[in-house]
């Protein structure tokens, strides 16, 4: 008889990597208010002057900056996922699209590497057979390093525990 209620492997580390975005919801609308009310007394000061063709690229400098701001925003959409089991490293990476993909490893074999590098960001990755995946790239430099701490010890506890 087989036994139909087989469990899953036990997570010995999850985590969830998201982009920092420092300007809120709130602090994105008080930003464009204010933005929008200078350029447009700034504009209306050029109109009552007799400049008036002034007026309208007041109000195309405030559609760049939101499109920037909404351009931003949807990167921000991207974030990756590392689990770790006694079997595999999985990696899955969520595109602002919604697009999905997906890398494992076995936690045996899998190199992670941190590597620090002046006067430019960090490069945070996992390498093994020949393949290299590079992770959390939009993380801060203090992130990386918290983050490659974390998983390093986990990976090392999951290959202690093999032995």
């Amino acid at each position: 008889m087989t036994d139909s209620t087989a469990k899953a492997p036990e997570a010995h580390f999850s985590a969830v990597l998201l982009p920092h975005r420092s300007l809120g919801r709130k602090g994105f609308i008080t930003l464009m208010s204010v933005i929008s009310g200078v350029s447009f007394l700034t504009g209306i000061a050029f109109y009552l002057k007799g400049a008036w063709p002034v007026f309208g690229f007041f109000g195309l400098d405030v559609l760049l900056v939101y499109g920037a701001f909404k351009l931003n925003y949807r990167a921000a959409r991207l974030y990756e996922t590392v689990e770790l089991t006694d079997e595999q490293l999985t990696v899955t990476r969520i595109h602002p699209s919604g697009r999905a993909e997906s890398w494992s490893f076995n936690p045996y074999w899998v190199r992670l590497e941190l590597e620090e590098i002046d006067n430019a960001a960090n490069r945070l990755s996992l390498r093994s057979h020949g393949r290299e995946l590079r992770i959390g790239t939009f993380l801060s430099d203090d992130e990386k390093r918290g983050f490659a701490h974390a998983l390093g010890a986990a990976l090392y506890d999951v290959r202690g525990s093999r032995i």
